[in-house]
């Protein structure tokens, strides 16, 4: 049982409201060697990081109905959950480094999956628990 605890893939958390863009981003993590989990909304992300201890990233929309929208939910994990790197992205705003949670990353939308790649393999290579 060790070994497999030593081999599992960082865990990811895609939160998206959207369905169908919630599968590509799903898809965007898996292709790049991660085991993606998924939420609907920040409500819902939180209970996941309630229960889970080796998410590495949060890969977060911003416009999300619910309690809380992407930023609120990202000052919610960097404040609970320090270790968690996090990435934002959205097709409708667009927020300055001055607004993003210490660390974390924007993408707008439509973004380019080789950037995303290769933001969460370095963000998860220097997440720590």
């Amino acid at each position: 049982m060790g070994q497999s605890q030593m081999f599992a893939k960082p865990a990811v958390l895609v939160v998206e409201d959207e369905p169908l863009l919630r599968m590509m981003a799903v898809d965007l993590v898996e292709d790049a060697g991660f085991e993606a989990l998924e939420a609907a909304n920040a409500d819902e992300a939180i209970k996941i990081l309630e229960c889970r201890s080796d998410i590495r990233v949060i890969f977060t929309d911003i416009d999300m109905p619910g309690s809380m929208d992407g930023l609120l939910l990202a000052a919610a994990v960097r404040d609970r959950w320090p270790p968690i790197q996090i990435i934002l992205t959205s097709g409708h705003v667009h927020i300055s480094e001055v607004e993003l949670p210490l660390g974390g990353l924007f993408f707008s939308k439509p973004y380019d999956h080789l950037q995303v790649t290769r933001a969460l393999q370095t963000m998860a290579a220097g997440a720590t628990h």
